[in-house]
């Protein structure tokens, strides 16, 4: 996708052989671009969100993997790097699929091997990734075309929650996909923005690429989305997802549960935009079965945000001795959603549908 006409992905491995990602911990007020050297950095990066959503964070590991295999290519060296990459964000469910296919690629092979056959498996896991996430615009587009013919001559509104935009991804966004593929296709769109508490990434991240790219949209506080369905103003709501379960739970940033609670509540359709990878097909019931990531009090105490004076500050929101809990996610039920919106297809979030359009995966998921 573009800044200001400018084509850019979120993570590419520059001319001199050096991953490069864009830190998203300063944006929207600052673009800064960063290299990761080694296996650490990568560590940091998963784990304190310089890079986030399911999908980059499973692109990010698998080149922490490829940089690791420069630093130790050993089998103890594998194993470990395997285990320090899956403890920095435990829930997105992308991050152990790219590790467990790094290591299917790489565990045949001889030490001396790995770091070559590493780097080439996580360059064509970021292009995968990239046609996934095409693949998903082009079947939301239909969706999207079909509520447009209802209402001709006017905007189609959707309301997302979070970041499933391309910052979230390599390229394209889960989420975002259908709305940068209509937009494109010429139809008018407007994207009701969830500021996305308690990091903002839908204020701080969202708006930030939807408005570099010329799309339609209005920012709005997380509490208003049931507002303005009730009054008829939300055509669709379409979400990112962290894992999804084998009946199609979806687990996804914490606030997505009430979104769907309110869509179902005003008739609203309610999708979530499913890369494939993102299926944990061991998992059946994602409210007792899927670990939830409980993050730093700071993220809910704290603000961060450019002052007056330019500068880009941290600003606490907050009494002095207040305690805040802070989980990272909730699990959506599977009757809350419309349809999987997957790179395959519109699939329903039900097991036996899933398994019929994605059995080859569930088999390869399950052997391994």
């Amino acid at each position: 996708m573009k800044i200001d006409g400018t084509h850019y992905r979120t993570i590419w491995q520059d001319d001199a052989g050096v991953v490069q990602v864009i830190d998203q911990r300063w944006l929207p007020h600052e673009l800064r671009i960063v290299p990761l050297k080694t296996r650490a950095d990568f560590v940091v990066a998963i784990r304190d969100m310089w890079v986030r959503g399911a999908p980059l964070i499973g692109a990010a590991a698998a080149w922490g993997v490829a940089v690791a295999m420069q630093e130790d290519p050993s089998d103890a060296g594998l194993t470990e790097t395997w285990d320090v990459l899956h403890e920095t964000r435990p829930t997105a469910i992308n991050l152990r699929w790219a590790l467990d296919e790094m290591e299917r690629v790489l565990r045949p092979l001889a030490p001396a091997e790995r770091a070559e056959a590493a780097a080439k498996r996580a360059a064509e896991i970021c292009d995968e990734d990239v046609e996934i996430n095409r693949n998903i615009g082009l079947h939301g587009l239909e969706i999207i075309k079909a509520i447009a013919a209802k209402k001709p001559g006017q905007t189609v509104n959707i309301l997302t929650h979070c970041n499933a935009g391309w910052l979230a991804t390599v390229d394209w966004g889960t989420a975002t996909s259908p709305i940068y593929h209509a937009h494109e296709a010429g139809i008018p769109v407007h994207v009701f923005v969830d500021e996305t508490r308690p990091r903002n990434q839908g204020a701080q991240l969202t708006a930030w690429e939807l408005n570099h790219h010329g799309i339609p949209h209005s920012l709005v506080v997380d509490n208003a989305g049931g507002h303005f369905m009730q009054h008829g103003e939300v055509d669709m709501v379409i979400v990112g997802t962290d894992r999804t379960t084998a009946r199609g739970d979806v687990c996804n940033k914490i606030g997505t549960y009430l979104k769907a609670l309110a869509a179902k509540a005003n008739g609203v359709p309610f999708y979530v935009a499913l890369p494939s990878p993102t299926i944990d097909w061991r998992v059946d019931d994602g409210v007792k079965e899927i670990p939830i990531e409980e993050r730093n009090q700071e993220e809910v105490t704290l603000v961060q945000g450019r002052g007056a004076d330019g500068q880009i500050a941290l600003v606490q929101i907050s009494p002095d001795g207040t305690p805040a809990r802070n989980p990272a996610f909730d699990v959506t039920p599977a009757e809350l959603v419309t349809g999987l919106l997957t790179e395959r297809g519109l699939c329903p979030a039900d097991t036996a549908e899933m398994e019929k359009m994605f059995s080859d995966l569930k088999s390869a998921m399950l052997a391994g």
